[in-house]
């Protein structure tokens, strides 16, 4: 049996295994289970060589290789780029729609070390939590290998809270580049994704956690129950966060048209939106929540248009929109919020192209509406 000493595999909390310890006993009785990841880049497998050689594949081969008379689907929901924000948002039609036993969230090098990721966070997790599955958690805080960088402060105040096991790899491998007992380059080109190697270390850490709780299982030392809190961590303005695209709303518009290419996959990001290019070009949706979100590409050609935002007829105040992106790492998917702690009432958002350069021939495009606190 591994070691439980935090300096050994990064285990911050062992927590309540009542969930996860019923998912290996029912993979232990060969009954089929669903293991589910979400998260951003690092959970998509960005610098691995292959899909197979990330960190969530290789977890996945552990239920696998430990469970050989068990079917066990795999869901892997890691989108590039993309916060706990836009998890809320698509929990359920990427990765809770498929029923999962198990499920990792890994966020922490997307987020930012703030209250208000602590609020969104939670709401990921209690919507893990309360899916029809009941699925044991695991969070994993990832880390940014130049200066240790991460949001595991925020998030692990949730994980505690619900009482869930947590691996920080700021902790763990971390604190071994440090040390110079690992070579920072011979696991991340970048200081932040890992390659085929790192991605290794980091699915040994989650392993190691496995390879406890299967023996504490086996030993039938589990908590009996999980309890489900009351009472929320934060105002949890973001549990019942709604995505708003062109499969479920039509907005009123000028100039924009939905695009309906066909979507290839969770990844294929710039699809279902509306798009368009002039000057003038508006958009308007009338929806009922306190926090209002706008989702649109941010692209590295230039010169892309900008558009502006109005909520509720307040011109004065525009929120700009300049799908034009500073860094060079490729297109983005960039979330803006609109309105944050909002009344609830109905609000009116009305978005206008204000500049665009017809020689470029780009469009301004608008992946999606997210709303949220809508009770």
């Amino acid at each position: 049996m591994q070691s439980e000493n935090i300096s050994d595999n990064g285990i911050v909390d062992l927590g309540n295994l009542y969930r996860i310890g019923r998912t290996i006993r029912k993979a232990m009785a060969g009954d089929g289970i669903t293991v589910g990841m979400i998260g951003g880049s690092i959970t998509q497998g960005s610098r691995s060589s292959s899909p197979k050689t990330c960190y969530a594949y290789l977890v996945y081969m552990w239920w696998v290789n430990r469970f050989p008379n068990c079917k066990i689907q795999y869901i892997n929901a890691g989108i590039g780029g993309t916060t706990s924000q836009f998890g809320t948002a698509r929990a359920e039609e990427d990765l809770l729609a498929f029923q999962p036993d198990f499920i990792i969230t890994e966020f922490s090098v997307n987020d930012q070390n703030t209250p208000f990721f602590r609020e969104t966070y939670e709401g990921l997790i209690r919507q893990c939590l309360t899916c029809t599955s009941e699925p044991g958690i695991l969070i994993l805080n990832n880390v940014c290998y130049n200066d240790g960088t991460n949001t595991q402060e925020m998030h692990n105040e949730v994980g505690a809270y619900y009482k869930l096991p947590m691996v920080s790899i700021k902790d763990s491998i971390y604190q071994l580049v440090k040390s110079g007992a690992v070579d920072k380059a011979a696991i991340t080109p970048d200081d932040l994704h890992p390659n085929d190697a790192g991605h290794k270390l980091v699915a040994e850490k989650v392993t190691n956690l496995l390879d406890i709780i299967y023996e504490k299982v086996e030993k039938e030392e589990i908590e009996k129950e999980y309890i489900f809190p009351e009472k929320t961590l934060t105002d949890n303005r973001f549990e019942d966060s709604l995505r708003l695209n062109n499969n479920n709303i039509k907005p009123s518009a000028k100039g924009f048209q939905a695009d309906k290419t066909p979507k290839a996959g969770i990844t294929d990001i710039f699809r279902d939106g509306f798009f368009a290019r002039k000057v003038g070009d508006t958009i308007s949706f009338e929806v009922e929540a306190g926090n209002i979100a706008v989702q649109y590409k941010k692209t590295i050609q230039r010169k892309a248009p900008v558009a502006a935002a109005v909520i509720d007829g307040d011109s004065e105040n525009p929120v700009i929109l300049d799908a034009n992106f500073e860094e060079d790492w490729g297109d983005c998917l960039y979330l803006q919020n609109l309105l944050v702690g909002g009344s609830k009432g109905r609000h009116r958002i009305d978005i206008t192209i204000t500049e665009a350069d017809e020689e470029s021939n780009l469009d301004f495009y608008l992946v999606s509406m997210i709303i949220s606190d809508r009770g």
